[in-house]
């Protein structure tokens, strides 16, 4: 899948989650997070797209993993 230009959206796997996930938008220069219960309100986590790809990786990989 290929995200959106320039709008916020969550993954279709938070559905049924009460609200409790985070909304991402791409844009040309960054990769922008934010908690979806707050919306204009809460405050955002700013990547670039190198960035972003990191952490997508890490995650993959299982480098965040608490056990």
């Amino acid at each position: 899948m290929t995200a959106p230009r320039d709008v916020w959206f969550k993954a279709s796997a938070s559905n049924g989650n009460n609200g409790g996930c985070v909304e991402v938008k791409v844009t040309d220069d960054a990769v922008l997070v934010r908690d979806s219960k707050l919306g204009d309100d809460s405050p955002v986590l700013n990547f670039t797209h190198f960035e972003w790809e990191c952490l997508q990786a890490g995650m993959s990989n299982g480098e965040f993993d608490l056990s």
